[in-house]
């Protein structure tokens, strides 16, 4: 769509919501917003009912009217468009918990217009008891991300599709943005502001939602479902559960699952000592540290699987490429650090971040051999607080 056409379809949309309270072209009406919100994306959407608000006026009712025309759509078209598999199976999961993250889009924008019609933050706070329930939903939505991102995608990338995981994964990013807006308009004083701020986030995070879920459903799911073999998405189905789900219980994998561990008879000899693949394997996993070990080639090769990881790792990222294990924003600094790696102008790259009561340190080191030559690159990752609070001395063991 060129940008004239663009204009003029979200000048049309315009002039749709300013109909909305025309009572006798109603049916119409809706006839011709449904036809214009399909040709429109919710970017697009969400910029013409914003412009409408604080340059024309618009009333709530008549935009709430557009969103829920385009909810209704939604749900028409995921009727319609049902895609078959069992209760154990990752898609059906996934489609669950797109509805659950749906509604949890939908009580936040109620709750958000109840929030406009209030006088002050006094009026106002019971109803954010409310929204900080919906809000804890929409954290917990984090596992649907990380599932898809973690283990869904490398699946998909291993069958040579990685243009759909990439962009699902930037869009996954977007809504963490809208989310991290929504949970920060609580620091914003001016309640006038802030109000009005909720609302207009709420609308696009469900607009832009149902958007993300739709392209999933039209397009991600049933690649994933014409490449994937019933085993690889029995062994998806064992990572998924040890991410976790965002809102229930799914059905259990009650087909026979064998373990396999794959540990190598005999010992690992090393210039300065030696060890059994057993002992190699649970020690690498005791160290308070993650590992992960890249290859010469950028591909995953090993990550070290210790109780409390800082960040998910599941086994379907062995083999993937290191710049799909990343957003697309990161990706320019992975291809620095590797780079650099290679050409020997650096032999490591460090940073430091919060998250939540952790401060994680990153490490990351250009592994050569004895001549110089580049094998990979290894991530060392540990959360340093309890380090950082640690005075004085401690000689005698502690037996408690």
């Amino acid at each position: 769509m060129g940008m004239s056409e663009l204009f003029n379809k979200k000048e049309y949309l315009k002039n749709l919501i300013r109909r909305v309270n025309d009572e006798k072209d109603n049916e119409k009406l809706k006839e011709e917003l449904q036809k214009t919100i399909k040709e429109l994306s919710a970017e697009d959407i969400a910029v013409v009912e914003q412009e409408l608000m604080e340059n024309e006026g618009i009333t709530i009712e008549q935009i709430q009217s557009v969103c829920d025309v385009h909810l209704g759509l939604f749900k028409e078209y995921i009727d319609q468009e049902k895609i078959d598999v069992e209760e154990w199976h990752p898609i059906f999961i996934l489609m669950k918990e797109h509805e659950h993250i749906i509604k949890t889009a939908e009580g936040i924008r109620d709750i958000a217009k109840q929030i406009l019609s209030k006088k002050s933050i006094q009026e106002a706070f019971p109803i954010f008891m409310k929204l900080s329930m919906y809000l804890d939903e929409l954290m917990a939505a984090e596992n649907y991300f990380l599932k898809e991102e973690n283990v869904l995608f490398p699946y998909i990338e291993k069958h040579g599709i990685t243009k759909p995981p990439a962009v699902m994964w930037k869009e996954h990013d977007q809504v963490r943005e809208l989310r991290k807006k929504i949970i920060a308009i609580k620091e914003n004083r001016n309640f006038e502001e802030a109000k009005k701020e909720l609302y207009n986030l709420s609308l696009f995070l469900l607009e832009f939602f149902m958007n993300h879920v739709r392209k999933e459903h039209s397009v991600l799911f049933p690649t994933a479902l014409k490449l994937i073999s019933d085993d690889e998405w029995i062994d998806i189905r064992q990572q998924f559960d040890e991410i976790g789900y965002c809102c229930f219980d799914p059905k259990p994998l009650e087909i026979e699952v064998k373990k396999e561990e794959n540990l190598v008879d005999g010992k690992i000899k090393l210039p300065s000592g030696e060890l059994t693949v057993e002992q190699l394997k649970f020690m690498l996993n005791t160290l308070p540290i993650d590992i992960t070990f890249v290859d010469a080639n950028d591909e995953v090769k090993y990550f070290s699987e210790s109780k409390e990881r800082i960040f998910i790792r599941s086994r379907a990222i062995v083999g993937r490429k290191v710049q799909n294990c990343h957003p697309q924003k990161s990706i320019d600094i992975v291809n620095k650090i590797v780079s650099d790696f290679k050409t020997g102008k650096k032999d490591h790259a460090d940073f430091w971040l919060k998250l939540g009561e952790k401060y994680v340190y990153i490490r990351y080191f250009a592994v050569r051999n004895d001549k110089g030559e580049y094998l990979g690159t290894l991530e060392v990752t540990q959360d340093i607080a309890p380090i950082k609070e640690i005075d004085g001395e401690r000689r005698i063991y502690d037996e408690n």
